[in-house]
């Protein structure tokens, strides 16, 4: 049994319905008893094992003895005027990492993490500053939806309207990619958190190998790249992993891409003032992304004390969005939300209090 064991024994969220099967059958239990409790902890998200009724006492006792549901909490959560939160979470070993709450009219998106800190260093990143302490289980990466959801409707509740999930919070998730694997097959379980893999996005900095492995799964995200740049003289300066996999080799893994009908991928581009926004640089990318069946993401930078970069001025970007729509390439320009609170991308770096 794969289960995650700490010191004080094993956390449930995060194990499979056979895991725990494996587990009630080491006491004695009917293997219909793993079913109720996964439907407790991911479908229900009932908080403890001593609320979930439908088990006899004396088991909710002994599982109580050997397991609790996850012990990552939220340690704070600030909340931007926008409606955004950020939530700061302590996990099992005292690290501290961040999860991003964003309501909309008829969706909530969840940006979550992969990693505690990250190592990829990207220059325009206040998360790269932080290093990397270390990966994250695929329990302590189900916590941040759990605990976001049960924060903002409370436990067990139903979200009004559907969620989305974005994993592009602190950490490069193709570095963790067994545990974030593991995550998203137990997010997107239609017996759990029931979450669509199409409503799932994992945002990755170009972990080459690692693509390639993805394309390959039964069960895909939809696929982000943070690409920023397109020629590799600028990328190097700005992800120092295009050193390791540059951008020939990173677009090639790109085109061979499996993609659902009517599904494109996605090139999140992060607008720097003066450095990557210029209408020659539009129309390097649009050069770069043809032949693919992609769509940009144009994100102004957000900015943090740390960082030696401005954004690009809200009338740049719309004509460097004119380049991209104007040569045929789909391009959005994604509102900021939740700069007052840290929580923007790139802010993410585990603050106690907002810039």
């Amino acid at each position: 049994m794969d289960e995650v064991r700490t010191e004080k024994g094993i956390e449930l969220l995060g194990m499979t319905r056979q895991e725990m099967g494996e587990m009630l059958a080491a006491l004695g239990e009917k293997p219909y008893r793993a079913s109720q409790l996964y439907d407790a902890v991911y479908r229900r998200r009932i908080p403890s094992v001593d609320q979930i009724t439908e088990l006899p006492r004396s088991l909710r006792q002994l599982v109580s003895e050997r397991a609790s549901i996850t012990r990552t909490r939220v340690e704070r959560a600030f909340v931007s005027a926008d409606g955004t939160r950020r939530f700061l979470l302590d996990l099992e070993d005292g690290r501290e990492v961040e999860a991003v709450f964003m309501p909309e009219r008829h969706r909530d998106t969840i940006c979550i993490s992969s990693q505690v800190g990250c190592p990829l260093a990207c220059d325009f990143c206040m998360t790269g500053v932080l290093g990397l302490a270390r990966n994250m289980t695929a329990g302590e990466i189900v916590s941040q939806v759990v605990l976001a959801l049960s924060e903002v409707y409370g436990a067990g509740a139903e979200p009004s309207h559907g969620t989305n999930i974005v994993i592009m919070g602190m950490g490069e998730p193709l570095l963790n990619y067994e545990a974030v694997m593991k995550a998203i097959r137990l997010l997107a379980d239609p017996d759990g958190l029931a979450i669509a893999p199409r409503r799932i996005t994992l945002s990755t900095a170009g972990i080459v190998p690692r693509i390639y492995d993805l394309a390959k799964e039964k069960l895909r995200p939809r696929l982000a790249i943070s690409l920023t740049a397109a020629t590799d003289e600028l990328r190097d300066r700005l992800f120092p992993i295009n050193r390791k996999y540059p951008v020939a080799e990173l677009i090639e893994a790109c085109r061979q891409y499996p993609l659902a009908d009517r599904e494109r991928l996605t090139f999140e581009y992060v607008m720097l003032r003066e450095v990557n926004d210029s209408d020659r640089n539009a129309r390097e990318l649009v050069r770069l992304l043809n032949k693919i069946r992609a769509k940009v993401n144009l994100i102004p930078h957000n900015p943090a004390p740390e960082l030696p970069y401005a954004s690009s001025n809200m009338d740049r970007i719309l004509q460097f969005q004119a380049v991209l729509v104007g040569s045929g390439l789909p391009a959005f320009i994604r509102r900021p939300r939740g700069q007052d609170i840290s929580a923007a991308c790139g802010q993410l770096a585990a603050r106690h209090q907002a810039i």
